[in-house]
């Protein structure tokens, strides 16, 4: 299978916003996500990724088909510290999940920002802490210990690695 990871236009901003739908869907088994009364979950910082920058959006397709979306932000770092890259969203549509393509579109978008990164999960969804850990040891070489944190009364496992030049 040839996977790609195409930076997003702003022209492709419908089509991303369909497939948040999707993602919502996915994550209102552990996020307390409500439809809006438009029948939408919506995501309020989509426009955000073409006009504030450090923001990246990403389309990911598969033999030439669509098959999910990654958007990468620039996080501040503690002063004196070098910014790190944040996995803020990343969404592979069921149909071409558990076939190596989250991998390795994790590994293109961590091959194109090098530097430290941060990739956040929560606890409660078990497949994705298992997919971050196998992809950064895949991506890295070593084994990767995530710490948990406690945000808004969930428990998230945030890896921390750097992706070198």
């Amino acid at each position: 299978m040839h996977v790609e990871v195409i930076a997003a236009a702003p022209d492709r901003k419908s089509t991303l916003a369909n497939m948040l739908e999707l993602y919502g869907h996915d994550f209102s088994e552990f996020l307390d996500l409500e439809i809006g009364l438009d029948g939408r979950f919506g995501y309020v910082d989509l426009p955000l990724y073409w006009t504030e920058p450090g923001r990246h959006p990403f389309l990911i397709h598969v033999n030439g088909k669509l098959a999910g979306f990654v958007f990468v932000k620039e996080e501040s770092a503690a002063s004196g510290q070098q910014p790190l890259w944040d996995m803020a969203e990343f969404f592979v549509v069921r149909a071409y999940r558990r076939r190596g393509i989250g991998i390795q579109a994790a590994h293109e978008v961590w091959r194109r920002f090098p530097g430290p990164w941060q990739v956040r999960v929560m606890q409660s969804n078990a497949s994705a802490v298992e997919f971050w850990s196998r992809a950064i040891s895949t991506f890295t070489r070593e084994p990767i210990q995530p710490v948990s944190i406690e945000n808004g009364g969930k428990i998230w496992h945030s890896f921390s690695f750097v992706s070198k030049p």
